[in-house]
Protein backbone atom coordinates (compact mmCIF):
# COMPACT_ATOMS: atom_id res chain seq x y z
CA UNK A 1 0.00 0.00 0.00
CA UNK A 2 1.30 3.47 -0.93
CA UNK A 3 2.41 5.69 1.96
CA UNK A 4 0.58 8.93 2.59
CA UNK A 5 2.40 12.26 2.75
CA UNK A 6 1.91 12.17 6.53
CA UNK A 7 3.66 8.79 6.75
CA UNK A 8 6.45 9.94 4.43
CA UNK A 9 7.11 12.82 6.85
CA UNK A 10 7.44 10.36 9.74
CA UNK A 11 3.86 10.39 10.99
CA UNK A 12 2.11 7.33 12.32
CA UNK A 13 -1.47 6.19 12.71
CA UNK A 14 -3.30 4.19 15.35
CA UNK A 15 -6.27 1.98 14.54
CA UNK A 16 -9.45 2.81 16.41
CA UNK A 17 -12.15 0.40 15.26
CA UNK A 18 -12.39 0.75 11.49
CA UNK A 19 -10.58 4.10 11.42
CA UNK A 20 -6.93 5.09 11.26
CA UNK A 21 -6.30 8.15 13.40
CA UNK A 22 -3.06 10.14 13.06
CA UNK A 23 -0.91 10.32 16.18
CA UNK A 24 -0.54 14.05 16.73
CA UNK A 25 1.28 15.80 19.55
CA UNK A 26 2.12 19.42 20.23
CA UNK A 27 5.74 20.42 20.11
CA UNK A 28 7.40 20.70 23.50
CA UNK A 29 8.54 24.21 24.32
CA UNK A 30 11.95 24.56 25.93
CA UNK A 31 10.64 26.58 28.84
CA UNK A 32 7.43 28.28 29.77
CA UNK A 33 7.99 32.02 30.13
CA UNK A 34 5.92 34.04 32.60
CA UNK A 35 3.20 36.00 30.76
CA UNK A 36 1.88 38.11 33.64
CA UNK A 37 -1.32 40.11 33.73
CA UNK A 38 -0.62 41.89 30.42
CA UNK A 39 -0.12 38.57 28.64
CA UNK A 40 -3.23 37.08 30.21
CA UNK A 41 -5.34 40.04 29.09
CA UNK A 42 -3.99 39.81 25.55
CA UNK A 43 -4.58 36.04 25.52
CA UNK A 44 -8.22 36.58 26.49
CA UNK A 45 -8.52 39.19 23.73
CA UNK A 46 -7.00 36.83 21.12
CA UNK A 47 -9.34 34.00 22.11
CA UNK A 48 -12.44 36.19 21.88
CA UNK A 49 -11.72 38.55 18.98
CA UNK A 50 -8.71 37.29 17.00
CA UNK A 51 -9.41 33.56 16.88
CA UNK A 52 -7.36 32.96 13.70
CA UNK A 53 -4.22 34.54 15.15
CA UNK A 54 -4.73 32.62 18.40
CA UNK A 55 -5.06 29.27 16.60
CA UNK A 56 -2.04 30.00 14.41
CA UNK A 57 0.12 30.83 17.45
CA UNK A 58 -1.02 27.83 19.47
CA UNK A 59 -0.58 25.31 16.66
CA UNK A 60 2.86 26.65 15.78
CA UNK A 61 3.96 26.46 19.43
CA UNK A 62 4.77 30.18 19.63
CA UNK A 63 1.91 31.36 21.86
CA UNK A 64 3.84 31.47 25.14
CA UNK A 65 6.81 33.34 23.65
CA UNK A 66 4.48 35.79 21.91
CA UNK A 67 2.56 36.52 25.12
CA UNK A 68 5.77 36.85 27.16
CA UNK A 69 7.08 39.39 24.64
CA UNK A 70 3.79 41.31 24.83
CA UNK A 71 4.09 41.32 28.64
CA UNK A 72 7.63 42.73 28.54
CA UNK A 73 6.77 45.41 25.98
CA UNK A 74 3.60 46.41 27.84
CA UNK A 75 5.42 46.63 31.18
CA UNK A 76 8.16 48.80 29.67
CA UNK A 77 5.57 51.09 28.09
CA UNK A 78 3.63 51.30 31.37
CA UNK A 79 6.73 52.23 33.37
CA UNK A 80 7.81 54.81 30.78
CA UNK A 81 4.37 56.45 30.75
CA UNK A 82 4.23 56.58 34.56
CA UNK A 83 7.69 58.17 34.70
CA UNK A 84 6.79 60.79 32.08
CA UNK A 85 3.48 61.65 33.76
CA UNK A 86 5.19 61.97 37.17
CA UNK A 87 7.67 64.43 35.70
CA UNK A 88 4.95 66.38 33.86
CA UNK A 89 2.85 66.72 37.02
CA UNK A 90 5.78 67.48 39.30
CA UNK A 91 5.33 64.47 41.58
CA UNK A 92 8.55 64.01 43.55
CA UNK A 93 9.89 62.08 46.49
CA UNK A 94 9.60 65.32 48.47
CA UNK A 95 5.82 65.28 47.94
CA UNK A 96 5.81 61.67 49.10
CA UNK A 97 7.62 62.68 52.30
CA UNK A 98 5.53 65.81 52.93
CA UNK A 99 2.01 64.62 52.01
CA UNK A 100 1.84 60.85 51.61
CA UNK A 101 -1.91 60.67 50.99
CA UNK A 102 -1.73 63.28 48.24
CA UNK A 103 1.16 61.38 46.65
CA UNK A 104 -0.76 58.07 46.82
CA UNK A 105 -3.84 59.59 45.22
CA UNK A 106 -1.95 61.23 42.39
CA UNK A 107 0.13 58.11 41.72
CA UNK A 108 -3.04 55.99 41.61
CA UNK A 109 -4.51 58.35 39.02
CA UNK A 110 -1.33 58.23 36.94
CA UNK A 111 -1.16 54.44 37.06
CA UNK A 112 -4.82 54.13 36.06
CA UNK A 113 -4.23 56.43 33.08
CA UNK A 114 -1.09 54.50 32.10
CA UNK A 115 -2.99 51.18 32.28
CA UNK A 116 -5.68 52.55 29.98
CA UNK A 117 -3.08 53.72 27.46
CA UNK A 118 -1.26 50.36 27.47
CA UNK A 119 -4.54 48.47 27.14
CA UNK A 120 -5.60 50.63 24.19
CA UNK A 121 -2.27 50.64 22.37
CA UNK A 122 -1.01 47.10 22.96
CA UNK A 123 -3.36 44.69 24.69
CA UNK A 124 -6.70 45.17 22.93
CA UNK A 125 -5.42 45.86 19.45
Amino acid sequence: MKKTIFEEMGGTYIRHGDYLIPCLTLLEEEEQRFIGVWGQRHLRYLKEYRRGIYLNLITSGRLNDYLADIKEQAQELFERIVKQMKQAQGITEQLKADDTLEWIGRMSDIQACAREIVNKEMIYQ
